[in-house]
């Protein structure tokens, strides 16, 4: 049997950035070759219960495009993620509970530096889970930031949820308190949760290893939202194309939920994805090539010509 050779992991960059005077945005940057054409500049928005560098730039030994960054920087595009305040390695000192509008806050402050650093012009946002509320309550506050918009494991109002239904019974758990703790067992509960055998347990393990390395708590902010404070963005002014993307089996993004939704959008460039085999952590999933190219082909879409 010919051995397969695995290629090195794509270069990255550490960055950082301020809100107001005292909070720090951690970002990271891994950029496309020289040898490729540029096709762009992804901005991947991590989700309530980890940071971003363990979701976007995850290392599985032995598998070496489990990196969402490095897959597209080798295709041709300048690949950023930033941590929101309260993970990761931004600021966590705040008496805050970094909610849906507070995220927003962060991806503005993130795309100043972005533009600011590196000229990137609109972008392309993909979001997971709260992190695809973060990019839509973004995308509604700076559309001309916005190139194209992929939201991933979505919801709208939270109806036919069971995940969020499960989730509201400690809503005043939640609510009392500005952090939640997290641990091993509760990293394998998000691939149990929907659907077990979804992913396999090399990527689990290394996801939770690449997530409590950084955070052993997390803020409560996203789960009080989503459970008690949806709809919290409105389609109708979400002007840029857009994609939403659901795992078959995902818990949290209801089918109707976001057909609804999908309805809204006034942009005619807009797409609807079922991805199947696949729970909530689409990008950890065995099935993570699906992702791969229904993400890529949406982005590398050529524009219309002829519009009405």
């Amino acid at each position: 049997m010919e051995k397969t050779t695995l290629r090195p992991p794509v270069e990255g960059q550490e960055h950082w950035t301020k809100k107001g005077s005292d909070v720090r945005i951690f970002l990271w940057e891994k950029r496309a070759p020289q040898s490729v054409a540029k096709l762009g500049t992804i901005l991947f928005v991590h989700g309530s219960s980890m940071a971003s560098q363990p979701t976007f730039d995850l290392q599985v030994p032995g598998r070496d495009d489990s990196s969402i960054m490095d897959h597209f920087a080798r295709v041709g595009f300048d690949t950023w993620c930033a941590d929101m305040e309260g993970y990761g390695r931004s600021s966590k000192h705040r008496d805050i509970t970094s909610n849906i509008k507070d995220g927003a806050d962060d991806l503005s402050v993130a795309t100043d530096y972005m533009q600011k650093v590196r000229n990137t012009g609109p972008l392309f946002v993909y979001g997971i889970s709260s992190g695809a509320l973060r990019a839509a309550a973004f995308a509604e506050r700076h559309p001309e930031r916005i190139r194209r918009l992929a939201l991933d494991a979505f919801v709208w109002t939270g109806k036919g949820s069971p995940t969020l239904e499960q989730r509201r019974k400690r809503l005043p758990e939640y609510a009392a308190m500005n952090r939640r703790p997290i641990d091993r067992p509760f990293v394998r509960s998000i691939f149990e949760r929907d659907h077990p055998g979804t992913a396999d347990d090399a990527t689990i393990e290394a996801f939770a290893d690449a997530i409590l390395a950084l955070d052993d708590s997390v803020p409560t902010g996203t789960y009080v939202d989503m459970c008690a404070h949806l709809p919290l963005v409105d389609p109708r002014k979400i002007t840029a194309p857009t994609i939403i993307m659901r795992g078959e089996f995902d818990g949290i993004a209801g089918v109707q939920d976001l057909m609804d939704f999908f309805a809204l959008l006034p942009n005619p460039d807009k797409q609807f994805a079922v991805m199947p085999g696949i729970a909530h952590a689409s990008i950890q999933q065995k099935n993570y090539r699906l992702v791969y190219h229904i993400l890529q082909s949406f982005f590398t879409q050529p524009e219309p010509v002829y519009t009405a």
